[in-house]
């Protein structure tokens, strides 16, 4: 259960979300979309306790595993290894644990070759791939998701997005954020939708996806509206003046009457 009571987070001198309030229950598979610079990580953030809000109370019911920004959870220079435990103490999980945990997390990972590499030295994807099989292998109560699995490649996100509904199967509350309206409709029962740091709608997935294009739809032609009525302030353009300015740069330049010839040379006329 995930209870956001009138909850504010920002900077002195700007909000990011502005008195959000929502209740996820136990098992709900949520998908969170918007803009760019609406709140969506930031809402993440909260609900894995990374920040505190300024306002408002967030209470998250359970063990939280949560897959965020790029490398979030790991020491670029420790090995996948030692990081694949370090993340697991920071969760309350014994070594012990961990330990019939780690080759079902490097299996999925497919980093056999590279786990005792720091990981400083990992690409984007391999950084993805790890930090995915850590996540969903320490047994999560609720799993926090963020963009980064668009830096996997077709065959891997295929793997992780079927994961992940085996984890929703079995109970795991999943918040979910995308830029892909298709991923959050085909995974998704219920969405939020963020904009300007304000909770626009709250609802059933198809209802909110709809509500969002409806207004990406009319934001865009009201800047083809703008653009428009920019170029008529403008006036047309005096097409013959272009048109003769252009020929005269092209005419060669004469000398004036007045000017003096130029002196023959000594040959001529001898």
């Amino acid at each position: 259960m995930i209870q956001v009571d009138h909850v504010s987070c920002g900077y002195p001198d700007r909000k990011v979300l502005h008195d959000i309030v929502l209740t996820i229950g136990s098992g709900d598979f949520v998908g969170i979309l918007g803009p760019n610079g609406s709140g969506k990580s930031t809402c993440l953030k909260l609900l894995a306790r990374i920040i505190e809000p300024t306002s408002g109370t967030v209470k998250v019911s359970g063990r939280v595993s949560a897959l965020l920004e790029l490398g979030t959870g790991f020491h670029p220079d420790l090995t996948g290894r030692e990081n694949v435990f370090l993340y697991g103490s920071v969760l309350g999980l014994k070594r012990q644990e961990m330990s019939q945990r780690f080759e079902d997390i490097v299996a999925f990972a497919e980093l056999e070759r590279f786990i005792d590499i720091p990981v400083k030295f990992y690409s984007s994807g391999m950084f993805v791939r790890l930090a995915f099989a850590v996540a969903i292998n320490v047994s999560p109560d609720v799993l926090l998701v963020d963009e980064v699995l668009a830096v996997g490649d077709q065959s891997f996100q295929a793997k992780c997005y079927e994961r992940i509904q085996e984890l929703q199967a079995r109970g795991v509350t999943i918040v979910f954020v995308s830029h892909s309206l298709d991923a959050v409709r085909s995974l998704c029962g219920h969405a939020l939708w963020l904009e300007n740091g304000v909770l626009r709608e709250d609802g059933v997935t198809e209802s909110v996806v709809a509500s969002y294009l409806e207004s990406v739809r009319q934001k865009e032609e009201l800047a083809a509206q703008l653009k428009r009525e920019a170029r008529m302030k403008e006036g047309p353009k005096d097409e013959t003046l272009e048109k003769r300015g252009g020929e005269h740069a092209k005419q060669p330049t004469r000398l004036s009457p007045e000017c003096p010839a130029p002196p023959s040379s000594p040959t001529e006329g001898a």
